[in-house]
């Protein structure tokens, strides 16, 4: 019987994407995140995704974003309501990440959070997200970064 070595880096990327996808709509709409995610997983082909990953993100993001903003806001250069729903979403994902999920390396974080914004944010966000959570890593995860 062989083992699961567990989700693969490319399920967990595509977790990300719906998520962010997702949180995009939770801003915007205010949307209940299980409405949300029961559409998802009807709408979308999610037999490669990290579920339990999308899950996560997906509902603990939103029951933190207080928090989540809290943490990240002394770092932007700009007023909190000037960020667009992407970089906003792609910042709470990444905070979520840096604070609650130390599984996942700091610089996978930051790398991830990056690609969402090339992805899905304005042309030069990823540039800006890059700047915001790297200020944070030292922060949050200060034994990861020495």
């Amino acid at each position: 019987m062989t083992q699961s070595a567990g989700p693969t880096p490319s399920a967990r990327r595509k977790a990300r994407r719906f998520a962010l996808q997702g949180l995009y709509e939770w801003q915007l709409s205010g949307n209940p995140s299980w409405e949300i995610e029961a559409r998802y997983r009807v709408e979308n082909a999610m037999h490669k995704v990290d579920l339990d990953y999308f899950h996560a993100l997906l509902h603990e993001v939103p029951r933190h974003a207080e928090e989540l903003d809290a943490l990240f806001t002394p770092h932007l250069d700009r007023a909190f309501g000037s960020l667009d729903p992407v970089e906003l979403a792609t910042l709470r994902i990444g905070t979520y990440e840096l604070k609650y999920r130390v599984d996942v390396p700091y610089r996978v974080v930051i790398n991830e959070g990056i690609e969402l914004a090339k992805t899905f944010g304005a042309a030069e966000s990823h540039k800006y997200i890059n700047g915001v959570l790297d200020t944070l890593a030292p922060m949050l995860r200060p034994h990861e970064r020495d």
